[in-house]
């Protein structure tokens, strides 16, 4: 008897067509993918490794007993951060200065990309630019030292220029009032130059038709500006904005930590620094974890909730 040589379904074939297409097509890419592996490899050791350690956050964790042995206290560490006396000061403290890099940063980047592209001259662009990136490269203890020269009181150029001109000294080191003007200073000082980069892209990609046309209108530098190209990097705004949002209660560690001192805590101290202290110096790792934790959830709520209201506004938003 004949045997039946048993046909594929149609189903089948398609899944075999379309394994046959994604092979090609990874093949065909393959570099691409190979350029991409130390990104992902980075995001997956320092990213989405170290979440299993999230779980000490509801233990009563010992180094000695590890994570397996340590106890199970729930929300314990969670209840304690919202009770803690100095806790309401230190997160209005961090909203204030994330407020300050919200209105006062912020926008400064998109100024300053915006007059750079204004210049006409190929020379003077590419200098104005270096001379805006550099301070990057500078560590925060560099920029600090930096700062600390010239304001201290004990020889400093701000402080002599105020004698000379027949005004006081003032402590800027020490005085509370004056700890987040030199703080949001310092940032648009090292960050805002490179802030620009994204900007500086975004506005070379624009139709240099659209101001052929707008000047054949008769509209002027200002008006080319505001017309033409603040709406068509409006997009790209919006996304750093979103991304900026997401960092609401992440300010950074180093940059607080070494312009806090005695005399200024009661505004400089912010959640950063407090979890340094809690989890590092007194061993807190339960605590300090439970407060990471909250940060990254508020973090995540705020990148969802105002993408949400970008997209009901006609924008792409992040995702």
């Amino acid at each position: 008897m004949q045997e039946l040589t048993a046909q594929p379904a149609p189903q089948q074939k398609r899944i075999y067509k379309s394994n046959s297409e994604l092979k090609k097509r990874l093949w065909r890419n393959k570099w691409l993918y190979v350029m991409l592996t130390p990104g992902v490899l980075y995001f997956i050791i320092f990213k989405y490794l170290p979440m299993y350690g999230l779980i000490i956050a509801f233990q009563d964790y010992k180094p000695y007993q590890g994570i397996t042995g340590s106890d199970w206290v729930g929300m314990k560490h969670f209840s304690r951060l919202f009770t803690e006396p100095d806790f309401l000061n230190i997160l209005v403290n961090t909203l204030i200065l994330f407020g300050l890099n919200i209105l006062i940063y912020f926008p400064i980047p998109i100024i300053l990309a915006l007059m750079l592209n204004e210049l006409r001259g190929t020379f003077f662009k590419r200098t104005f630019q270096t001379l805006f990136y550099l301070p990057h490269f500078m560590s925060w203890v560099i920029v600090v030292s930096i700062s600390f020269v010239m304001v201290t009181m004990d020889g400093g150029i701000v402080n002599e220029l105020l004698a000379y001109f027949g005004f006081e000294k003032i402590n800027f080191l020490l005085n509370p009032s004056w700890f987040r003007p030199m703080y949001i200073i310092q940032v648009i000082w090292r960050e805002a130059g490179w802030g620009t980069i994204i900007y500086l892209a975004a506005i070379a990609a624009i139709d240099p038709g659209l101001y052929e046309a707008a000047r054949m209108d008769g509209a002027g530098r200002l008006r080319q500006v505001w017309h033409i190209t603040l709406p068509a990097i409006r997009g790209v705004i919006i996304t750093l904005f979103i991304l900026k949002i997401g960092s609401v209660l992440d300010l950074g560690f180093e940059h607080v930590y070494l312009l806090l001192n005695s005399m200024n805590r009661e505004v400089a101290e912010i959640i950063d620094t407090y979890v340094y202290t809690a989890g590092l110096r007194q061993g807190q790792f339960s605590y300090s974890t439970a407060i990471g934790f909250f940060k990254s959830i508020v973090g995540l709520i705020m990148v969802m909730t105002v993408n949400k209201i970008s997209k009901k506004m006609g924008e792409e938003g992040v995702y």
